[in-house]
């Protein structure tokens, strides 16, 4: 695999098909995203991991949505990190890269040198789709189980959404040769798109999380079990690259499976913010207010969490009883 290949792969996003009725899946290789979402704060290495692995799991997400604007996962927690935000935009030319943007609040006294998840505790993972003015915004939670993000956004998928999935992820930091170290991400994502069983759809049970096998039986169940077993082979580096085309991974795995890709979407860090943003939060606030967040220096500041960028307004300006920017 050239440099070229490798580079044309990276942050994109590979839509596969197999020929098996109803079995789709994702491809995603992350690179400079990561570069540009970990690079904006000084994160410790394993508050890191976290953003990494739950980019992915975004831009694995936002790919298979028929999106008009926005996804966002988020999860909120009892623990060290108390939370993890990322955004999903899509792209609003054809052609255009997607964006994501991710961020994270921790406590760096109560970090450990434990495994990433355990960073987290009780709380829950949220997923939200957004589709722009006119609409309602969706939103479904699950409780933080089961060891991974990844594992969470299973359990999302099989309580809210009642469709089998599976990811199956890799991230680290890179070290290849005359390369400046650097976040690297992979991962493969699975969905079998019929709706449950009626045991499922039914909400009858014990009341424990579902898994994406108490939605399968019988034929579909089979190959649902068939297509795991051999993501089950997939190797660390071979998510990661640089050395195995998503293509030709899929074709290793899934090759008696027929896999068919369509056209890859690419990904890019991004954000939206901007001043007029800023305005807008601040548009509730009377004059009084925002006399309480005026600094000595006689500006109100906002700092984006997403990007780092910083704003600095005229008091006078902001707030529903504000001259406006011009001084009208």
């Amino acid at each position: 695999m050239s440099i070229g290949t490798k580079i044309a792969w990276d942050d994109t996003v590979l839509p596969f098909q197999l020929d098996i009725p109803d079995m789709r899946g994702r491809v995603a290789r992350l690179d400079g995203v990561l570069g540009g979402i970990l690079k904006q704060h000084d994160y410790p290495e394993v508050v890191e991991a976290l953003v990494a692995e739950m980019a992915l799991l975004t831009a694995l997400i936002g790919q298979t949505v028929s999106l008009r604007w926005k996804l966002s996962l988020q999860v909120q927690s009892k623990g060290a990190v108390r939370m993890i935000a990322t955004d999903y935009y899509a792209p609003q030319v054809e052609g255009e890269p997607a964006q994501i943007r991710a961020y994270a609040s921790f406590d760096r006294d109560r970090l450990t040198d434990a495994a990433p998840f355990d960073q987290v505790g009780d709380g829950y993972f949220a997923i939200m789709i957004d589709q722009g003015e006119g609409t309602q915004p969706y939103q479904g939670i699950t409780p933080l189980a089961g060891g991974s993000l990844s594992a969470c956004a299973e359990a999302y998928f099989a309580q809210s959404e009642q469709l089998p999935t599976r990811f199956s992820l890799s991230f680290g930091k890179s070290t290849e040769p005359g390369v400046g170290e650097h976040w690297r991400a992979g991962g493969i994502m699975l969905q079998h798109m019929p709706k449950a069983s009626p045991f499922a759809a039914s909400g009858e049970g014990s009341g424990e999380i579902l898994s994406a096998s108490d939605l399968v039986d019988g034929e579909e169940g089979e190959n649902w079990d068939r297509v795991n077993i051999l993501l089950d082979t997939v190797d660390d580096l071979e998510m990661i690259g640089p050395s195995v085309a998503p293509t030709d991974l899929l074709v290793r795995l899934f090759h008696e499976e027929q896999p068919r890709v369509y056209d890859a979407q690419q990904v890019k860090f991004g954000c939206t913010c901007s001043e007029d943003r800023v305005r807008q939060s601040l548009s509730i606030y009377s004059a009084q207010d925002i006399a309480t967040m005026t600094t000595d220096e006689g500006t109100v500041t906002a700092d984006c969490q997403f990007c780092g960028a910083h704003y600095v307004l005229d008091p006078a300006t902001v707030g529903f009883e504000a001259e406006g920017p011009d001084g009208a």
